[in-house]
């Protein structure tokens, strides 16, 4: 009796851990449909098979859920990189404008002339900056598509590597649920003998 309660028990545990890593091993493989003879059944590993929506899905979360152009252009925008911008900028123009004003014009005039220019860059410099953001803003919004960027990243990504990646980072997890089967499997053979012993 106790031989029969051990046999079930064995075999209830092995065909529990067989049963899990199976699943995990299906979750990949075979990464190509494969014909089973016979029949029109085609096997295929669940992400190999559905690449394309998971790609598709993952790409519309992080477009939806986690990055924005606009929040993007607003973090590269700050007052400061504004600022070192416009700086900038009127560095250039004077030095430019300074080359170009001929040597024959006194330099006190030359001085208040780009003293003049100094000043009217500091009044308009950051309104044109800043419509030149907006502009550029609302063409990144029409052209980039991130999500449609991770989706192609995603689906060029050879599946090998994901599986690869997915079993390194979460080996304990899949290590815990090969053994949680084994245990399941065990329990339910030690309770079918039980069952058949009283029967």
């Amino acid at each position: 009796m106790i031989l029969k309660l051990t046999i079930l028990t064995v075999v209830g545990g092995i065909i529990g851990w067989v049963t899990n890593v199976l699943a995990i091993k299906m979750l990949f493989r075979p990464i190509k449909p494969i014909s089973i003879p016979l029949t029109n059944i085609k096997m295929q590993g669940l992400i190999p098979k559905r690449r394309n929506e998971i790609a598709r899905s993952i790409g519309e979360a992080v477009k939806n859920e986690l990055i924005n152009i606009d929040e993007i252009i607003d973090k590269l925008v700050t007052t400061e990189n504004k600022t070192k911008v416009m700086q900038s900028i009127k560095l250039r123009v004077i030095q430019a404008v300074d080359l170009k004003i001929p040597s024959l014009i006194p330099s006190s005039i030359k001085a208040k002339l780009l003293e003049y220019i100094g000043e009217q860059i500091d009044a308009e410099a950051e309104s044109i900056l800043d419509r030149t953001i907006d502009d550029l803003t609302k063409k990144a919004i029409e052209q980039v598509d991130i999500g449609q960027m991770v989706t192609e990243k995603i689906d060029e990504f050879e599946l090998e590597k994901i599986e690869e990646m997915i079993l390194k980072l979460a080996s304990t997890e899949l290590k815990h649920i090969e053994v949680l089967g084994g245990v399941l499997g065990a329990a339910i053979g030690l309770i079918q003998g039980i069952i058949v012993l009283l029967i």
